[in-house]
């Protein structure tokens, strides 16, 4: 009996353990609404400690998308599981998290007065969480979170009602430019957006009506109102294989840049899936968290802020050759095979070169390249491109064939490394980083080079600080609108040199995928 009563006691322990540090989530919960005469359902997590102290804490009020219930944020989202690992690490703070019924609202009150969601959010919902959870009750300890449909809302909501929130994380936000109403398949109009901001059954230029225009972000964002939302503060994140939202939320992106609404703007690889909006969740929640705190952003945790300096000492064996200068895999004097070959465009100094070099020969050592012959050229060259490529392949073994051929460009080095694939279409990867690149040569492509053009990969990345904003995120939805296969980045920073080189793996292995296709 005394050996089953020490087992139990271990076994419970063990037990105890296992929930140590897990948040407590309520789901199908409800409020009663008198504005939309009918309950509406909400989950809510509360901090692992809630019920162990009096403290008040703050709220993220969490938005699903089109087709979604209270618990998406839940079961698709894995929200609390995250939570837990964050608040454990202490990389956020406790907050209370509450994921209401959205239906098919996009968050707002309907045109036609029947069903006016937002009216019942902000004087209903917030009030009755308020009232039934220990929260801290002012605007700068609310914040909203939500994916398409909810990025919408998590927009809109904020800017509608700034005396109420001050921080949003809207992610693959579910918006349309004037243009893209004005051109809505009828259907689809009628069904969604004539029903929520009026005019079912109009068509062109009479959908943006009065109602809308109150309700769409590019309306609202203007130089009049611009004071209302100074202290709001915003992480929008979008992948790079969405198809309408590429256009709306790039289009958004630029124009907050414009007119010098400070914000977050990201572009990472993927699309509208959960999936991605779960690889929002620690940045999101760390603009959150530092937005509560009154701090400045830490910066992404996913940064590709890897350790350079290791290869700062290291000299490789670069032979110049005047306007431009080489290097050759190791293996290059001891074969007779022929290689790939990288031509590197930019204003590179001797060290920027060197690192440049060192992961060339890293990652071919360790297998994640093939041996490849690198070229430097700078943009100040007086020898033409035409003639350098020449010179390279007449003096070194290139395999032959476009395949065999790529180039990467940083800033000016991009710029021309894009205007000249575009004129000699010799390559079969384009990466270019953080380039002006010319918007006007790119709208006055003809179908025939269009045509050509889809025989390369392109690579454009950026960052959402960057003087170029504007010409990368047009580049980005031409080259969506003519159905040039591309990747698409914007991170975080102005797009140094440092920045560029913490990029450069991912360049090389975009290049690698290519010429290996």
């Amino acid at each position: 009996m005394k050996t089953f009563v020490i087992i139990l006691f271990f076994l419970l322990q063990s037990q105890a353990g296992l929930t140590q540090g897990m948040v407590t989530t309520y789901e199908g919960k409800s409020i009663d609404s008198k504005i939309l005469n009918q309950p509406v359902k909400y989950s809510v997590i509360l901090p692992k400690d809630y019920y162990k102290n009096e403290k008040k804490y703050p709220v993220v009020y969490l938005l699903h998308g089109l087709g979604g219930y209270d618990y998406t944020w839940l079961e698709y989202g894995r929200l609390s599981q995250h939570i837990d690992e964050a608040v454990n690490k202490k990389e956020i703070q406790p907050m209370i998290y509450v994921m209401p019924e959205g239906y098919r609202t996009y968050y707002v009150n309907d045109y036609y007065g029947k069903f006016l969601y937002q009216d019942m959010f902000v004087k209903e919902l917030v009030p009755f969480i308020d009232a039934n959870y220990r929260t801290i009750r002012d605007k700068e300890h609310r914040a909203t979170v939500g994916f398409s449909m909810g990025g919408f809302g998590a927009l809109i909501l904020p800017l509608k009602h700034p005396e109420v929130f001050s921080v949003c994380v809207p992610l693959s936000i579910s918006i349309r430019t004037d243009d893209q109403y004005m051109t809505e398949d009828q259907t689809e109009w009628d069904e969604q957006w004539g029903k929520l901001f009026g005019g079912v059954g109009l068509s062109g230029k009479e959908r943006i009506t009065k109602y809308y225009k109150e309700n769409s972000p590019f309306h609202l964002l203007n130089k009049a109102n611009l004071k209302q939302f100074k202290d709001l503060k915003i992480f929008i994140d979008n992948g790079d294989d969405e198809q309408t939202l590429s256009k709306s939320n790039e289009a958004l992106h630029i124009l907050m840049r414009d007119l010098n609404i400070n914000h977050e703007f990201r572009v990472r690889n993927g699309g509208h899936t959960f999936e991605y909006w779960r690889g929002s969740l620690t940045n999101g929640l760390n603009f959150i968290d530092d937005a509560f705190n009154k701090k400045t952003y830490r910066g992404d945790a996913n940064d590709l802020s890897s350790d350079i300096s290791n290869v700062l000492s290291l000299n490789p064996n670069l032979i110049n050759n005047d306007e431009y200068e080489i290097l050759l895999p190791e293996d290059y004097n001891n074969s007779l095979r022929y290689y790939p070959v990288i031509y590197f465009m930019g204003k590179f100094d001797t060290s920027t070169k060197s690192i440049i070099s060192n992961k060339v020969i890293s990652e071919i050592k360790e297998n994640k390249l093939p041996p490849i012959i690198s070229v430097f050229i700078d943009t100040d060259a007086k020898t033409s491109f035409d003639s350098i490529i020449l010179n390279v392949k007449k003096n070194y073994r290139i395999r032959d064939g476009r395949r065999f051929q790529s180039l990467i460009g940083f800033k000016e080095g991009g710029s021309k490394a894009l205007n000249y694939l575009i004129k000699n279409n010799d390559f079969t990867s384009c990466t270019v980083f953080d380039a002006d690149i010319d918007i006007e040569l790119l709208k006055s492509l003809t179908e025939d080079k269009i045509k050509s053009l889809k025989n390369t990969w392109f690579f454009i990345s950026t960052t959402d600080k960057s003087k170029n904003y504007n010409s990368n995120g047009l580049t980005h939805i031409i080259f969506k609108e003519k159905q040039i296969y591309h990747e698409y980045r914007v991170d975080q920073g102005d797009g140094n040199t440092n920045w560029f080189l913490k990029e450069l793996s991912g360049a090389l292995d975009f290049s690698q995928r290519k010429i290996h296709y």
